[in-house]
């Protein structure tokens, strides 16, 4: 990424979205008149970031100690290869306390004392997606959609669990207890994916909503603007005429 399109992305997206497009517009027009038309057209091409992901982004680039603290913490989940049962459930307890605690700092400084429910989960979502997801985590402070891992992400059992068959040599007799638990994940996992696709359904109509309102907003000032030179142009017209009867009145009476 060049240093001009780095800079324009960072004040983009660090910038409230109610002011993306027009900003948008005047970075990628300076640079134009810089001389780097790919760059300007590649201004043009970001995606103008929703309510909740700008929370986020916000957050990062306000606090870079963010995507440290939330690598650590991944790279402890997938590093635990031979973890008990106890440290398991510290690093899930860890987790959340952490996801936690980023959402509420990041609201915080997003100036949102009460948040509306979704926008709270959109966060939370895209943060432990973050832990989940190495290419989430890497778009963290330009996101332009609240991000969801359809799943438990970076297991503290490893990276990938065991075969099955290596399961059942380690543990021949089957664990009704284990069963029930692992049916319940399956059905948890699969409401996840059920919720994750409703939520990027959601979050593709409101894009599509918010650029529509931008397009309008656009027209209408445009209109505004061409209304205003109209009423001047009838104004000048009328100015015009006046001066016209009146230079012919002059004549009139000049020949008599």
């Amino acid at each position: 990424m060049t240093d001009l399109l780095a800079e324009a992305t960072a004040e983009l997206y660090e910038r409230d979205p109610e002011d993306f497009t027009a900003h948008r517009a005047e970075l990628a027009a300076q640079a134009r008149e810089a001389g780097e038309a790919a760059v300007a057209k590649q201004i043009t091409a970001l995606r103008k970031p929703t309510r909740s992901a700008w929370v986020v982004n916000h957050l990062v680039r306000a606090d870079p100690d963010v995507t440290g603290r939330l690598a650590d913490l991944t790279g402890e989940l997938r590093g635990a290869a031979s973890a008990d049962g106890a440290r398991i459930r510290e690093l899930t307890a860890a987790r959340t306390k952490l996801v936690d605690e980023l959402t509420q700092q990041a609201l915080k400084a997003a100036g949102l004392s009460a948040p509306p429910a979704a926008l709270r989960e959109d966060v939370t979502a895209t943060l432990d997606a973050a832990i989940a997801d190495p290419e989430v985590a890497g778009r963290l402070g330009s996101l332009a959609r609240a991000e969801r891992y359809a799943g438990f992400g970076p297991v503290a059992t490893g990276d990938a669990p065991p075969p099955a068959k290596a399961k059942a040599k380690a543990k021949p007799a089957a664990d009704p207890a284990e069963d029930r638990a692992r049916r319940r994940q399956e059905r948890i996992e699969a409401a996840e994916r059920a919720l994750a696709e409703a939520g990027q359904e959601l979050e593709n109509t409101l894009a599509a909503e918010n650029d529509r309102q931008d397009a309008v907003r656009k027209l209408e000032a445009e209109l505004a603007d061409a209304r205003q030179r109209l009423a001047e142009a009838r104004r000048q017209s009328y100015r015009a005429e006046s001066r016209q009867r009146k230079a012919s009145a002059q004549l009139d009476r000049t020949r008599e």
